[in-house]
């Protein structure tokens, strides 16, 4: 198949298909060159290229990615080591996600006070007044 059927199967773009190849992760057996010079990718390179989509999207970098890959073709990592990391890259989601419940509760608690501002103004309470029953002065 053509680049353009790989991104179809993927949902990868041709330059991140193009960036993979370039840091070996596709391998010649992967795709084959044509008379006029155009890959021709085989049904392994869709599976590769997703594989590698779901372990950057499971948080894996592309060097952890490649590290694993090579490990595991080299039969150097056990299962245990695989669950080991796996359990760490959930540590590291939730980690994130904590992260994420703070931002989103502060960005909530500034929207409330704004539209406790716009309330006030629409009412006609002057800015200053509301501004110091929302906002407590800081000491």
């Amino acid at each position: 198949m053509l680049i353009k059927e790989l991104e179809k199967k993927t949902g990868l773009t041709r330059h991140t298909i193009r960036f993979y190849e370039k840091q070996g992760f596709l391998e010649s057996s992967s795709f084959r060159r044509e008379a006029n010079n155009y890959r021709n990718y085989s049904e392994e390179a869709v599976v590769y290229l997703k594989m590698l989509k779901a372990g950057q999207a499971a948080g894996f970098t592309l060097t952890e990615l490649k590290e694993l890959i090579n490990a595991d073709e080299a039969n150097e990592l056990p299962l245990q080591k695989k669950v080991e990391l796996i359990r760490q890259k959930i540590k590291d989601i939730d980690r994130k996600k904590a992260e994420l419940d703070q931002i989103q509760t502060h960005l909530t608690q500034m929207l409330a006070q704004k539209l406790k501002l716009i309330e006030a103004e629409e009412n006609g309470t002057p800015y200053a007044d509301t501004c110091a029953r929302i906002i407590p002065e800081r000491r």
